[in-house]
């Protein structure tokens, strides 16, 4: 990968379990939550009885000697480093393998580091590689609580576990905060493993920060260390796990994950994962080439390189829980906005890499929203916008459930679009029709209000509220469109007609309201000469509904060009950010893909360059490329839109 991450993963399985490096060399910063918060992870290698950093630091002031970073590159599942001194050659090889078609292996709660040692100078060296984990990685903040630890061997393994000593499971939800339960391992296939105790002083990150309440200078640091020689053994194979217990409380019924809903416990987790390694490696590398090629055709390298690093991203802020039915639950947390879970407008951007690769986790997005839709606590004739704040989900939070909070046209037009793509990814259309008394009520509503919407939110509620927005409009129209194609795959041709007629004429009154003259459309109604862009209409391409002229969107597109700061279009004229899901939805409508690419690459150099280094944003700065707000969140799997567009899959109904 040519790209630079602004922030590179380590370890990326769910919403808490998550380890990052903020640095372009491993050995240059703490190693964090996404959130920013240190999970500090020190990895040395001892040559000949002299200790090297290879891994991240006990804090900024660390300064060990470091062994030299020569190499890093990442893949779809994998981050690879390579270091090099006295004496000796190291590769890591971290992985977590997400691999959707496989909800067992995709949930299960272990990342992997492969190290493999050799010479460089042609003598034998005794190295020593040790991996010491803090007490961070299952407590919010160090010196919330004490913690216990425990050691076990198994036949395959060497395991040392941690966790707090208050087992409040499920306890609280939020967004900048980390879990406090549950269980960390450490784990490797030959070595030993233990705990030690290490003073880790308070450095203020900002010249006025203060040591906050609580702080102890002296932390837990569970440890593993594998003995190599370059002339005999050369790699070791550590495992990151961790048992959350259970995983989500659905409307008040605490559930587990996928990988442990029969009762499998994590020590055989582990265990299953030592032994699948080498296997479930070359599926991942199958897989990650042919996802990289696909993506190269359709949009260009940089594009790929876009999507390899948006692919952990998007899974790893979600968790698969399984409710009292057996059915799927897919729950996002919407990281570093406000925390609410399974939130439809953030579902929305997303689906594109799950239509893709599993369309049952968009089904998963849904059913939690069809869920509350129906209980006394929705009293709205919309859509919520949410189901809670992670792991909490039991009802709508956003905007305290008040009316001037909603976004009506928003959500309706989210869900009734999620709903004609996944029934169209795999042909199903049972969960469309057993949920189609709401997706009819929701129409219902855009119908009223979707031509010319109220003063309302729209998921860009961070700009504020908008009356007469244009592409909120348009959203309207992809809704209806996309109910008609329900009712064509369930057969009703005369209810398939009528809805794509209510959504051609929708399409016509627009283009003539929303005209500034020129070939451009729009930011609102009742605001000539302004602009935004159109993303939503990005559906009728997909689908080849044919609801807009295309001459329209095609003039459109063309004026996209007088917009282009150096690292991106912004999101309308009202200010320079911009967010990078709708910037390639935006992108998608292109004809060329030289356009696709000239539209795309000034994304790529945002996260090549930016100084913001957080996992992925998709709010920043077109003209500085800084972070506006948001990181780590879902909606990066929006950036496989011109992937599942060049699939054809949305057109096959």
């Amino acid at each position: 990968m040519q790209l630079r991450p602004p922030s590179v993963p380590l370890i990326t399985v769910d919403p808490y379990f998550s380890v990052w490096s903020p640095a372009d060399k491993l050995t240059d910063s703490v190693t964090v939550h996404w959130t920013g918060h240190p999970n500090t992870i020190v990895g040395t290698a001892e040559v000949d009885g002299t200790a090297y950093r290879f891994m991240g630091k006990l804090n900024r002031n660390d300064n060990t000697p470091a062994l030299t970073q020569t190499a890093r590159d990442c893949d779809t599942f994998s981050t690879k480093y390579t270091f090099e001194g006295a004496g000796i050659v190291l590769d890591l090889t971290f992985s977590t393998p997400l691999l959707m078609d496989d909800f067992d292996l995709m949930t299960r709660p272990v990342s992997y580091l492969k190290t493999e040692v050799k010479s460089a100078d042609g003598a034998c060296h005794d190295v020593k590689i040790k991996l010491a984990v803090s007490e961070e990685i299952c407590i919010n903040n160090r010196g919330d609580m004490d913690v216990t630890v425990d050691t076990f061997t198994t036949d395959t393994y060497a395991a040392v576990k941690i966790g707090g000593v208050k087992q409040d499971v499920l306890h609280c939800s939020g967004d900048d905060i980390r879990i406090d339960w549950g269980y960390f391992y450490l784990t490797v296939n030959e070595g030993k493993v233990y705990s030690e105790k290490t003073a880790v002083p308070f450095v203020p990150r900002h010249r006025h920060d203060q040591q906050p309440e609580g702080f102890k200078e002296e932390m837990t640091f569970v440890c593993a260390e594998a003995d190599l020689k370059t002339c005999c053994r050369t790699s070791a194979l550590f495992t990151f796990a961790y048992d959350d217990i259970y995983s989500i409380k659905y409307f008040d019924v605490p559930l587990k994950s996928w990988w442990n809903k029969d009762g499998k416990t994590i020590e055989t987790a582990i265990a299953e994962a030592y032994a699948d390694y080498d296997c479930v490696m070359s599926k991942c590398q199958a897989f990650g080439d042919r996802l990289f090629l696909d993506a190269t055709r359709a949009g260009g390298e940089k594009y790929a390189e876009i999507l390899e690093l948006s692919y952990r991203q998007a899974i790893a802020a979600h968790k698969l829980a399984v409710d009292t039915e057996g059915e799927v639950l897919w729950i996002s947390k919407e990281c570093f906005s406000n925390g609410c879970a399974a939130t439809v407008d953030v579902s929305y951007p997303s689906i594109p890499m799950f239509l893709l690769y599993n369309p049952e986790l968009v089904r998963g997005m849904m059913r939690p929203i069809y869920k509350y839709s129906r209980t006394d606590g929705w009293v709205f004739d919309f859509a919520p916008h949410d189901c809670g704040q992670y792991p909490l989900v039991k009802g709508q939070v956003y905007a305290n459930n008040h009316i001037d909070g909603q976004m009506p046209v928003e959500e309706c037009g989210n869900m009734l679009v999620m709903a004609a793509t996944v029934a169209i990814a795999d042909k199903e259309t049972k969960f469309a029709e057993d949920n189609l008394d709401l997706l009819e009520a929701w129409v219902k509503y855009l119908e009223l209000h979707g031509d010319d919407p109220e003063n309302q939110l729209c998921t860009d509620d961070f700009a504020g509220h908008l009356a007469h927005n244009c592409n909120l409009s348009l959203k309207a129209v992809m809704g209806i469109a996309g109910l008609g194609i329900i009712y064509k795959m369930l057969g009703r041709e005369a209810d398939y007609e009528t809805m794509m007629e209510k959504a051609k004429k929708m399409a016509a009154g627009w283009a003539v309201r929303a005209a500034n003259g020129d070939g451009s459309y729009r930011l609102a109604f009742d605001r000539p000469g302004t602009w935004s862009m159109k993303y939503n209409i990005v559906w009728d391409k997909l689908f080849g509904t044919g609801v807009m002229d295309k001459a329209v969107i095609a003039t459109e597109f063309a004026s996209y060009k007088h917009h282009i700061n150096h690292y991106g279009m912004p999101l309308d004229n009202r200010e320079t950010y911009t967010k990078s899901d709708w910037l390639i939805w935006t992108a998608t409508l292109a004809e060329r893909r030289s356009d696709f690419v000239e539209y795309v690459d000034p994304l790529w150099e945002n996260y090549n360059c930016t100084l913001s280094r957080v996992p992925m944003t998709d709010w920043y700065f077109t003209v500085t490329s800084n972070q506006r707000g948001f990181q780590h969140r879902t909606v990066v799997g929006g950036h496989f839109i011109k992937l599942l567009e060049y699939s054809g899959k949305m057109k096959q109904w």
